[in-house]
């Protein structure tokens, strides 16, 4: 694994403006301060947002102005954290299993009545899988690793493209791990699922082409998040050894580019794969 999420977890401005805002947290080497994009207006689905990164991905979307369902299939946990996020604008919390297409379709109608929308998709859920060879990699957890990391992705696009197509927009961000582009030893099911993601970001991508519908991937590199305690030691040591950048990045990070990529300024780029590997990425 390379990535990035957490365990299990599973309107129309006509130009997009920027203003300054002050963070609340200081990353390191940037000013104390961040371009917020407006995402005002927008509805969001963002699955597994109940932490990691798709908390962060939740949190920079309110911050931006958009109301965001966060799909859970820990739906207690999603609902803690939307009672954290209440103040901050329009947040629900909805059960989803994203492995399952009937459970994917309940939570787009679920989303729909409280939002009456929906304009972004953010498929962030995913698990890291077993750290093993190939040769010894249990075939049932290869199938678990599949059903969560790129069925789940599959679904929610199936289920929620049409509604984009008939509103003639819509922005579709898929977390994918530069473990898809590269492999890592000892994690082909995850390598292999994160491919998978980026080659359905760049077939849908084409599909969704003549309507202003953005579908972009992300590759990060490792992020610490409780994925990491799916991991040994020696594999998290072998991921910061491949980072030029000499850290782990940070999770604002990867959501301050999953934001530009929800939003109208990104008009013309699809079926992109955007790397934040800190340099390790070699194409």
């Amino acid at each position: 694994m390379d990535g990035c999420h957490l365990k299990g977890r599973l309107q129309y401005p006509l130009a997009s403006l920027y203003s300054i805002v002050r963070t609340r947290r200081k990353l390191p080497g940037l000013y104390d301060m961040a371009n917020k994009i407006d995402l005002a207006g927008r509805n969001a689905v963002v699955t597994g947002g109940a932490q990691g990164i798709g908390r962060a991905i939740t949190e920079r979307f309110l911050d931006s102005g958009a109301a965001v369902a966060i799909w859970d299939r820990d739906v207690k946990f999603a609902e803690k954290t939307a009672r954290e996020f209440g103040n901050r604008g329009k947040v629900a919390a909805i059960a989803c299993d994203v492995t399952n297409l009937a459970d994917v379709e309940r939570a787009r109608d679920d989303s729909l009545k409280a939002f009456g929308r929906i304009d972004i998709l953010v498929n962030n859920a995913g698990i890291a899988g077993k750290n093993a060879t190939t040769w010894d990699y249990p075939a049932e957890e290869w199938r678990q690793v599949m059903r969560v990391n790129l069925d789940g992705p599959f679904h929610c696009c199936r289920t929620l493209a049409p509604g984009m197509i008939a509103q003639n927009y819509g922005r579709i961000v898929n977390i994918a791990s530069v473990a898809g582009k590269e492999g890592n030893p000892n994690a082909s099911a995850y390598s292999v699922s994160k491919a998978g993601v980026i080659a359905l970001t760049k077939s849908l991508g084409k599909e969704l082409a003549a309507y202003d519908i953005a579908v972009n991937a992300i590759t990060p590199a490792a992020a610490k998040t409780a994925i990491f305690d799916q991991m040994t030691t020696e594999h998290i040591n072998f991921m910061l050894s491949k980072i030029p950048r000499a850290r782990f990045v940070k999770i604002e990070e990867i959501a301050a580019l999953a934001a530009w990529c929800a939003s109208a300024d990104n008009s013309f780029t699809t079926g992109a794969v955007f790397d934040i590997s800190g340099g390790r990425a070699t194409y």
